[in-house]
């Protein structure tokens, strides 16, 4: 299967679905990446695209697309729909995991915008959480279990990011922990990943059983 994932800025993605990437690339899977804007007001912009490329070659995806977009300035507007559709269309995912709706960032709740919009026909697509997602009830887990501290390299390979958690003392890659421990209790496994589907297809056969 093709799976892509995207994000609004570098780090997005490892944080929300990071072990859930890790485990599709591992099963032989085909996985892509779409990061809108550059992040640049969280650090440089040609160090932010190089740290995001460093963990792409962790998880091994195929390929980074980019958006182009200024970090806090990505519209909700045709020109970003249409840009995010065609990638679609190019990697023509089996599934997609992209930024929740309610955020109090509005490069994330604006991605999601976009993306419900972009896209209408493709069958699964899924909401991750990040540390500035609000009123997140996931009902979809992923077990991440033994490629947790994986997901947390993904993560150390965002140097610039590692300590902006904006809480004294609290590392990005403590956050994944103890997220990834707090969502595999409630899906009663030791580590997992959380999503909130805007569609999600269950297959019904004789493999299915």
């Amino acid at each position: 299967m093709n799976i892509l994932a995207l994000g609004a800025h570098p780090d997005d993605i490892e944080i929300g679905c990071g072990g859930t990437l890790l485990k599709y690339a591992r099963a032989g899977h085909h996985v892509y990446l779409l990061i809108l804007t550059d992040g640049a007001r969280g650090g440089g912009s040609d160090t932010r695209r190089k740290e995001q490329l460093a963990s792409s070659r962790i998880i091994g995806t195929r390929e980074v697309f980019w958006g182009g977009y200024r970090d806090t300035e990505l519209p909700v507007a045709r020109e970003a729909i249409q840009q995010i559709e065609d990638v679609v269309k190019k990697v023509d995912p089996a599934f997609i995991f992209v930024n929740y709706l309610d955020d109090t960032h509005q490069d994330h709740r604006h991605l999601a915008m976009c993306t419900v919009t972009a896209t209408r026909y493709t069958r699964n697509v899924l909401f991750y959480e990040t540390p500035t997602t609000q009123n997140f009830s996931p009902t979809v887990y992923v077990d991440i279990d033994g490629l947790l501290e994986e997901k947390v390299h993904c993560l150390e390979a965002h140097a610039s990011q590692v300590e902006k958690t904006n809480v004294e003392g609290l590392s990005i890659l403590e956050v994944a922990r103890a997220s990834a421990h707090f969502r595999g209790l409630q899906g009663r496994v030791r580590a997992a990943e959380a999503f909130v589907p805007l569609r999600l297809f269950i297959n019904v056969g004789p493999d299915h059983v």
